[in-house]
């Protein structure tokens, strides 16, 4: 086969492919709509998760200052006398 033909073979193989074009491109776009559906669906589900979790470390914190507000009446006197303590206190340091 020469060298003209084989410029002609190609060049009729391209008018084909650009012809074809149309159809071949509907299984890409079918694939990028479902790989777009499914981030879709994975960004919903992380946002469920980030605001599962988000409010389960709220709620933590309330217990938290919750307890730590019922328990003021033992912890803040007792807290007072260890700084009463340590201030009258000597550790072996002499101020300069």
């Amino acid at each position: 086969m020469n060298t003209f033909g084989k410029i002609l073979l190609f060049a009729l193989l391209a008018l084909v492919v650009i012809h074809v074009f149309p159809v071949l491109m509907v299984p890409v776009v079918l694939v990028v709509v479902g790989l777009l559906a499914a981030g879709a669906l994975l960004a919903g589900g992380l946002a469920a998760l980030l605001a599962t979790g988000l409010s389960l470390v709220v709620g933590v914190i309330a217990v938290a200052l919750v307890v730590a507000v019922a328990l003021a009446p033992i912890w803040l006197p007792v807290l007072a006398v260890y700084g009463l303590i340590k201030l009258c206190s000597r550790n072996g340091k002499v101020a300069a």
